[in-house]
């Protein structure tokens, strides 16, 4: 689903020159659930924008569902992305003056094709998915911190995206509602295929998903299968 092909990013300012990734190559299956380590700064972060087309690379190609990204022009790189790429950040980026439904459906109205009536009725199945379906009027300074995590998956779910990038999607959560927001995320990967890549401090969760790349200095350092129980 996601091929990087001799990725590197560099960052230059008048004097200075900061090389955050280097000689990336990296490959990720249909339906592969990757995690990414790395201490910070590491460059775990401009990896996951790269992939998910939210930065350019400074060399280097970038291959998503097999088709390879050529241009870098904002509009073809927002039609990929609404297509076919669903995001969850650590700090949710919620809308605080919409309601948990309109929060969910955002994304569906770059979809012209998609009705009003649609849209509502998809936003409701993805807030069932994550068990939100009572909370579709409340607003998100209404919720916990979990449930906000919930929503904010709800809404990249919402377009049926074949990959969800989650960066740090547990980082602001107590360890219980950590382990519910995991939960879902690999139901999603085990249930519906979806691949997922997730950036992550915490090795527990890290040690929960199919494959586990470590970073360091902007180059991978370890790439390791884990046991997979999801597929045994």
């Amino acid at each position: 689903m996601i091929t990087l092909i001799n990725i590197e990013k560099v960052y230059q300012t008048k004097s200075i020159e900061t090389v955050a990734l280097q000689n990336v190559n990296l490959s990720i299956p249909r339906g592969e659930f990757l995690s990414i380590m790395g201490p910070s700064g590491c460059g775990k972060s401009t990896l996951l924008n790269i992939m998910g087309l939210l930065d350019a690379p400074s060399s280097g190609t970038v291959e998503i569902a097999g088709q390879p990204i050529r241009s870098y022009k904002d509009k073809e790189l927002a039609h990929i992305r609404n297509e076919k790429i669903g995001f969850v950040f650590q700090s949710y980026h919620l809308i605080n003056d919409l309601s948990v439904l309109d929060n969910v459906e955002l994304p569906l109205l770059y979809r012209s094709f998609v009705s009003g009536s649609e849209r509502r009725k998809r936003a409701q199945v993805a807030l069932e998915k994550v068990g939100l379906s009572s909370r579709t009027e409340h607003y998100p300074n209404q919720l916990s911190g979990g449930q906000r995590q919930r929503v904010a998956i709800a809404r990249a779910l919402i377009g049926m995206p074949e990959i969800i990038l989650a960066d740090e999607p547990t980082g602001n959560l107590d360890s219980v509602m950590g382990e519910e927001i995991m939960q879902i995320l690999l139901d999603l990967n085990r249930l519906e295929g979806t691949t997922i890549v997730m950036v992550t401090h915490d090795e527990n969760m890290a040690l929960k998903t199919e494959r586990l790349v470590r970073f360091f200095d902007g180059q991978q350092v370890s790439d390791s299968k884990l046991f997979d129980f999801q597929k045994a």
